[in-house]
């Protein structure tokens, strides 16, 4: 532990991402674990919006050492990793997989070829950037992807409401909120994130924290319903709770973040210069 506190600070991601940290927090499976685990004040994100990832709140928060764990996209776990210079690892993929959806309200866009050369919103350095570079690419030549960064996802789906933007990138629950209002799939991409953690966390406090949160799995997964609610609320009036989808998102049991895994995903990163590869060799060293 920290020579500051006795317990582990988790820096807030989205309700869809975090949900079985937080019912482990509620239901005392961390405790139960002997943790003692708390999330770190959500604040004010309203630096969330910009474009460079390192002033976003739960990365701020763990560079200031103010949290000592967040989840954030596999991609985003390496670049955060490798601009923090308080160092730390990636301790696992994490639980939620969750779907990133391009979708639209305009009758001419309907697959993804139709977006080549139409400008995409996304949350630049986060899971909508890349998965929207993974969905497109298979389709669109590179050179004709164009993604804009339109900022959080409530912002996203504001402007595709309001007919700002044609296209966009959403995950739940406003994607839920995008559907209900008549927006339509072009493709989808399910992932895992992964778990950043502090390099003072030890490997039997990690063993701990992952046997809590796969027991929060089960328990979610036991009664998917009565945790909806928590995940409808992000989107506020945008989505009454029984409009939430259930098939854009899920929990699984934790599984490990390997070598292979790591090699495959940061080669992909690089052929898109969303890496300058300076700190890769560190990293694989960690994963060992």
């Amino acid at each position: 532990m920290t020579a500051e506190r006795d317990e582990i600070v988790v820096a807030p991601n989205h309700v869809v991402f975090d949900l079985p940290e937080l019912v482990a927090v509620s239901e005392g499976l961390f405790a139960e674990a002997g943790l003692s685990v708390r999330f770190e004040d959500p604040g004010d994100r309203s630096a969330d919006t910009r474009r460079n990832p390192a002033v976003r709140h739960k990365e701020s928060q763990f560079t200031a050492s103010r949290a000592d764990v967040y989840n954030v996209c596999e991609w985003g776990g390496i670049d955060r990793l490798e601009r923090d210079a308080r160092g730390g690892r990636i301790g696992h993929l994490r639980a939620a997989v969750v779907a990133q959806a391009l979708v639209s309200l305009d009758p001419g866009l309907n697959e993804p070829h139709d977006v080549a050369g139409v400008p995409v919103s996304i949350n630049e350095y986060t899971g909508s950037h890349y998965t929207a570079l993974h969905l497109l690419e298979g389709t669109v030549p590179r050179q004709r992807i164009d993604l804009v960064h339109g900022g959080r996802p409530v912002d996203r789906l504001d402007a595709l409401l309001d007919g700002t933007s044609r296209a966009t990138m959403l995950m739940e629950p406003f994607l839920s909120a995008a559907l209900a209002r008549g927006a339509h799939v072009l493709g989808s991409y399910a992932y895992r994130g992964s778990q950043v953690v502090a390099p003072h966390l030890t490997a039997e406090q990690q063993a701990a924290y992952r046997a809590a949160v796969n027991r929060a799995v089960d328990l979610i997964n036991a009664d998917r319903d009565r945790w909806a609610p928590l995940i409808a609320a992000e989107a506020g009036d945008r989505l009454d709770p029984a409009d939430l989808r259930r098939d854009h998102h899920r929990y699984t049991h934790i599984v490990p973040f390997t070598e292979r895994r790591f090699a495959e995903t940061y080669a992909w990163m690089r052929s898109w210069r969303l890496t300058d590869g300076r700190s890769g060799y560190e990293m694989l060293q960690a994963l060992r």
